[in-house]
């Protein structure tokens, strides 16, 4: 419990340092499952729409994946978060699972081209 602690920024230090609204580390972890749930089934509702509508598929999958990196937030907070992904050895795959984010929904929302959507979706999976 005490690694769960210092990895998630449990300590008094990072909790007003990188996190401004000083939630409790029992918050940090609710919120934290409610977030990657809620990520979870917005990739599952997309996995299902993945033969009926490739454009919902593409935006709930995600938004899924958007969900469930936003819920490591709650427990290193946001500024750690950045940091480490941002890592020399990281800010490579984390720029990629970025632009592929993005590429999925233009491709699905704006292009209006299912299997481009359907690529990027999958390098999106790849490069996390």
């Amino acid at each position: 419990m005490k690694n769960l602690t210092n990895i998630a920024g449990g300590d008094e230090e990072s909790q007003t340092i990188d996190n401004p609204f000083k939630m409790s580390f029992t918050s940090r972890i609710k919120a934290f499952i409610a977030c990657f749930v809620i990520g979870f089934v917005l990739s599952f509702l997309g996995s299902c729409f993945l033969f009926i509508n490739t454009t919902l598929f593409a935006v709930f999958y995600t938004l899924g994946n958007v969900m469930s990196l936003m819920s490591t937030c709650f427990l290193m907070g946001p500024l750690k978060q950045m940091k480490r992904m941002f890592a020399e050895k990281r800010w490579i795959a984390t720029l990629f699972v970025l632009l592929f984010m993005g590429l999925t929904l233009c491709a699905a929302l704006w292009w209006q081209k299912k299997i481009l959507a359907l690529v990027f979706c999958f390098l999106q999976f790849v490069a996390l």
